[in-house]
């Protein structure tokens, strides 16, 4: 492949732009369908970049392979799970379940608080699938904008995915600095939890209120062969075993992580990687899936032709998304191979910044130039560690102060370069505008408010 660094800086820049307006045209005003549109612009930046003429499909597959390499299987197990969760009756339990606590008119507030929970061992996309059921039965119960209960839960989703490990973001970038990983959960409760107040949730209610949206019905559908064909609903203690369990499983994967690296156990025993391997995300989404197939079906005496139904039912509305998702992906890794992120993250570094603004600026335009948040935030812990290491004097929480400062760059300005900017698209069924403005407004928020908070904090030790 050619090396595309050999293009000026202000050249890549202006390529980047100009993709980003092409793309944005042809889904907003001529209406092309956003995979077909993700693809020829992600083909004429990589030409514009210098990348050959005989390279352009293996960049471009090598893109979106990567990109579904890591969400397909969780947005169909999770998809799965959901219409389980569904057709049973049991996001009708739910529902019903957290309506009682909190009352109805606390709705999104207990809908943001659940996802809180659910979202701190999984990643965002996988646990914005599995949850949106039980944000739907609300919607559906209540009335009103579906964004009036689904915003509130993406807040949530996005400060537990961006500032808390064990998610791979401040994790990498906590051994990269070389951080202490406990003090930067402390530090990231401690930043994270009122910015998920008023960033995540009474900033996602005021977009609710702003943005009509009716209750998507991709999750729901059709029933199967007659409305009561999985029986009566499950029990609540059914469902929240169904919910946890894929949790527990990824805590054990974490937790023998943690273990490993302090030398308790052994890394390299059998038992050890067996059991993490059953912890990893789309292992741990399977075996839950097979476990609500038993649970919900197979135990009260359902067919196999029954449950087949259901799950492929649950698989092909979101086969778009996975492509939708897939092609996102690719646009990000071509602007990654171009070069882009590179140029702009060297010209901010050289600009003599402090290290915890130059960290969050890093964070944004690797955020901005590829799309990814943990790319972003590993990409800015990298080019930071040298500079960190080269100054000295950092205590623990300066550092992990640092980390968050990265973190809140990696979330802002999500746009069509994103694989997650089209999952929450796709799965509300919203247009790419009401996207921008909701979905990219919140994460935004979220991202400037951490970052002042940060910002606060360490100017005062």
């Amino acid at each position: 492949m050619e090396d595309t660094t050999a293009l000026s800086d202000g050249w890549l820049f202006a390529i980047c732009a100009s993709s980003i307006v092409v793309l944005l045209f042809l889904i907003i005003k001529v209406r092309l369908h956003a995979v077909l549109a993700l693809i020829l612009v992600s083909a004429g930046t990589a030409l514009a970049t210098g990348i050959p003429v005989g390279d352009l499909i293996p960049t471009l597959t090598e893109g979106l392979g990567q990109t579904l390499g890591s969400v397909a299987l969780l947005i169909a197990f999770g998809a799965i799970l959901g219409r389980l969760v569904e057709v049973s009756g049991g996001a009708r339990v739910l529902a019903n379940g957290l309506l009682r606590l909190f009352g109805e008119k606390r709705a999104p507030l207990a809908l943001s608080v659940a996802s809180l929970f659910f979202g701190f061992p999984i990643f965002l996309d996988a646990a914005f699938v599995v949850m949106l059921p039980i944000i739907f039965a609300v919607a559906r119960r209540l009335g009103g904008s579906v964004l009036l209960y689904a915003l509130p839960a993406t807040g949530a989703f996005i400060v537990m995915h961006a500032l808390l490990p064990p998610h791979p973001g401040p994790v990498a970038a906590a051994e990269i600095v070389d951080a202490d990983m406990g003090l930067v959960v402390v530090m990231g409760l401690a930043i994270g939890l009122p910015t998920w107040y008023l960033s995540g949730y009474l900033l996602g209610l005021w977009l609710g209120r702003r943005f009509e949206l009716p209750v998507p019905t991709i999750l729901s559908g059709p029933a199967v062969d007659g409305e009561d064909e999985l029986g009566p609903p499950p029990h609540i203690g059914t469902l929240l075993f169904l919910l946890m369990l894929p949790l527990g499983l990824i805590f054990l994967n974490t937790g023998l992580a943690t273990l490993a690296a302090d030398g308790a156990v052994d890394g390299d025993a059998v038992w050890v990687q067996s059991l993490q391997a059953v912890g990893e995300t789309p292992a741990a989404l399977l075996i839950t899936v097979l476990v609500a197939l038993w649970l919900l079906g197979w135990r009260r005496r359902h067919g196999g032709n029954v449950l087949e139904r259901v799950v492929n039912q649950a698989l092909a509305p979101v086969c778009t998304i996975i492509l939708l998702t897939g092609a996102g992906g690719m646009f990000g890794f071509v602007l990654s191979e171009s070069g882009i992120g590179d140029a702009m993250a060297q010209a901010l570094d050289e600009m003599g910044l402090p290290i915890v603004v130059a960290a969050f600026l890093i964070a944004v335009v690797m955020r901005v130039a590829q799309g990814s948040a943990t790319v972003a935030v590993t990409t800015a812990a990298g080019l930071m560690a040298p500079a960190i290491q080269a100054s000295g004097g950092f205590s623990q929480l300066e550092l992990s102060l640092i980390i968050l400062a990265m973190a809140a760059g990696s979330i802002v300005l999500s746009h069509v370069n994103d694989s997650g900017f089209w999952l929450v698209r796709g799965f509300l069924e919203m247009d790419t505008k009401t996207t921008f403005k909701t979905w990219t407004v919140q994460g935004t928020a979220i991202g400037v408010m951490t970052f002042g908070l940060v910002l606060a904090v360490y100017l005062v030790i």
